[in-house]
């Protein structure tokens, strides 16, 4: 287990395995949606972020088969989509947005704020949370 996964774990109250997951698929999604070359440099700034995401980016995205199906014509992608996956983990709507503001937090401290404002203002949805 990582530092970075063992201090959101902590500061959000959450098991560290769950912070793992939770953090990576956090992560994943930012990748996927936020403007390449900031996300790249935020995800390349924090320790052990890139093997976070391999493992568990779209990890409970509901990908494939009839769910997955439903979930993309029901508009479940996107930050709702991102917070339905969350809540699968076992996660409140309260951790998650505590995961959300403290996974900025943590990336604005290795990234700097202004790589991480952009990552922000670039995910449609995402400023409310954070």
């Amino acid at each position: 287990m990582n530092e970075l996964v063992e201090q959101i774990a902590e500061r959000v109250g959450i098991a560290p395995d769950v912070a793992e997951r939770s953090l990576g698929m956090m992560l994943g999604f930012l990748q996927r949606e936020a403007t390449d070359g900031p996300v790249a440099k935020m995800i390349e700034a924090m320790p052990g972020a890139t093997e976070l995401v391999a493992q568990h980016n779209g990890e409970g995205s509901g990908g494939g088969g009839l769910m997955g199906g439903l979930m993309k014509a029901i508009g479940g992608g996107g930050i709702m989509g991102l917070g339905q996956q969350l809540m699968s983990q076992g996660l409140s709507m309260g951790e998650i947005t505590a995961l959300a503001r403290e996974t900025i937090a943590v990336a604005k401290q290795y990234a700097g704020e202004e790589v991480v404002d952009e990552v922000v203002a670039s995910v449609p949805g995402l400023s409310q949370f954070v």
